[in-house]
């Protein structure tokens, strides 16, 4: 089948795979920013989703994306490689027009993919797998989503991981988006330039997105941290970060913890 023996097969299965996992991070950006602004409707959207089936689908089908769009990405690079010879290793110099991030796509990729699963090791395991499992003895309950960002985002060291993570994500995306539409043959001539403007600034509002909560809650800006639950959690008049940065100290007591 073409869409799996060719080179333009394959990278149609990149494109189509990859403009799905945008799709999905657009969603899960749109999910967190609730976070910064309510930690009881944050929690109202992951005890919904949870481990109920339908979330469990979701997430085994985004698996297989990923899977299938990372498998894809070593099998190009290496048919790109083999394609070159030895010439791969002439000294020449970088064409002026070929971004930096296409150069670099796959360095991009493996930063991305360190960052997954970090970000797995710090959510999904906490939350989905262990309320799979019934794992007991954890720091806060699976549904408890709020309670992970707080806890995740307080260590400084993570934070800066998770900084890097955005900005390989945005080098990755905004060529990979404008890329995809390319090959799936929706950019003609005069929307060759026009996908490329729309891919800088789509990628850019989601990983500001992104952002957001993590700064947000690294530096206890986060409006949700102060009086976010709706706890009796009394915090003046005075400004809003010095505000949260008082009640995060004490965010679990703040939430009836």
């Amino acid at each position: 089948m073409w869409l799996f023996n060719s080179s333009i097969g394959r990278k149609v299965v990149m494109s189509v795979t990859g403009i799905a996992l945008i799709l999905f991070m657009t969603f899960h950006g749109c999910m967190n920013v609730v976070a910064l602004f309510s930690a009881k409707g944050y929690n109202m959207i992951c005890e919904f989703l949870g481990a109920n089936w339908y979330a469990v689908v979701a997430t085994l089908a985004l698996a297989a994306l990923a899977l299938i769009h990372i498998v894809y990405a070593f099998i190009l690079t290496i048919q790109n490689r083999k394609a070159r010879g030895n010439n791969r290793y002439d000294v020449t110099d970088k064409p002026a027009k070929v971004e930096w991030a296409s150069q670099n796509m796959l360095v991009l990729g493996i930063i991305i993919l360190i960052g997954l699963l970090l970000h797995f090791k710090d959510f999904w395991y906490n939350m989905m797998f262990a309320e799979i499992v019934g794992m007991e003895g954890l720091a806060h309950g699976p549904a408890d989503g709020f309670a992970w960002i707080v806890e995740t985002f307080k260590n400084p060291v993570t934070v800066v991981i998770y900084v890097i993570w955005i900005i390989a994500l945005w080098f990755h995306l905004t060529h990979g988006f404008w890329s995809a539409i390319q090959t799936i043959g929706w950019s003609g001539h005069i929307w060759f330039n026009r996908w490329r403007i729309i891919a800088i600034i789509y990628v850019t509002l989601l990983c500001l997105m992104f952002l957001a909560v993590i700064l947000g809650f690294a530096f206890g800006c986060a409006p949700s941290l102060c009086c976010g639950c709706g706890a009796d959690c009394t915090c003046g008049q005075g400004d809003l970060c010095e505000c949260a940065k008082e009640c995060v100290k004490a965010v679990g007591e703040c939430c009836g913890k």
